[in-house]
C-alpha cells in the first residue's frame, strides 16, 4: 500500500467519525427545536465529498506524498479541529438553526463568518496536491465552489432567521430556503 492509500484511509476514517458526531448533534439540535435549512442541497454535498474521496483513492492510493503539501494539510487539520471544538454541540454537516440563539462568536468565528468552509475549500484543493493530482484539485475545487455558493447563502439565511423571534418576524425557514423546513 502506497503513502497515498494511508492518507485517503485517514480521510475516510476522519469523515466517518465526523459524520457520527454530526448526526448525534443533528438529533440533539432538532430535539431542542432546531430547524434545518437547505436540506435539498445536502445530498449533493454528500455526493461531491463521496466522489472526491473515491477519486482520491482510485487515482492516488499508489502515489507518494509531497512533503510541502502534506504539511499544509496537517495545518488544515488543526483548523478543522479548532472549528469543531469551537462549535462543539452545535457542529453538524447540515445547516440547523436554533430559534433566537446567537451565532457562535468565539474561536475562529471572531474573525471569519464561515471558517469551516475555508478549511473545506483548502482541503479539497490541497489533498489532491499532496498526491500530485493538480487537475483533480482544480475540477473538485470548481465543483465545490458552486455548491458552497448555495450553502453559504442558505447558512446566512438560517443565521438571520435564528436572530428573529418566531411569530413576530416575516422571515420563515420556508421563505428563506425556498423549501419545507425539517425539524
Amino acid at each position: 500500500m502506497g503513502e497515498g492509500a494511508w492518507l485517503v484511509i485517514f480521510l475516510i476514517v476522519q469523515r466517518l467519525a465526523e459524520l457520527g458526531f454530526a448526526q448525534w448533534n443533528t438529533v440533539r439540535l432538532r430535539a431542542e427545536g432546531g430547524v434545518e435549512f437547505g436540506a435539498a442541497h445536502y445530498p449533493l454535498m454528500v455526493a461531491l465529498h463521496t466522489f472526491w474521496l473515491l477519486g482520491l483513492w482510485l487515482l492516488g492510493h499508489d502515489r507518494s506524498v509531497d512533503p510541502f503539501w502534506l504539511t499544509v494539510f496537517i495545518l488544515l487539520q488543526a483548523g478543522r479541529l479548532w472549528v469543531i471544538a469551537t462549535l462543539g454541540r452545535r457542529w453538524t454537516t447540515r445547516v440547523i438553526a436554533l430559534p433566537c440563539v446567537a451565532p457562535v462568536a468565539r474561536g475562529p468565528y471572531r474573525w471569519l463568518r464561515h471558517p469551516n468552509y475555508l478549511v473545506v475549500v483548502a482541503e479539497i484543493a490541497v489533498v489532491p496536491l499532496v498526491l500530485g493530482l493538480p487537475l483533480f484539485a482544480l475540477v473538485f475545487s470548481l465543483a465545490n465552489a458552486g455548491l458552497l455558493a448555495t450553502r453559504i447563502r442558505v447558512e446566512n439565511q438560517a443565521l438571520a432567521w435564528a436572530q428573529t423571534e418566531q411569530g413576530r418576524s416575516a422571515l420563515t425557514p420556508a421563505t428563506l430556503a425556498n423549501e419545507t423546513p425539517r425539524r
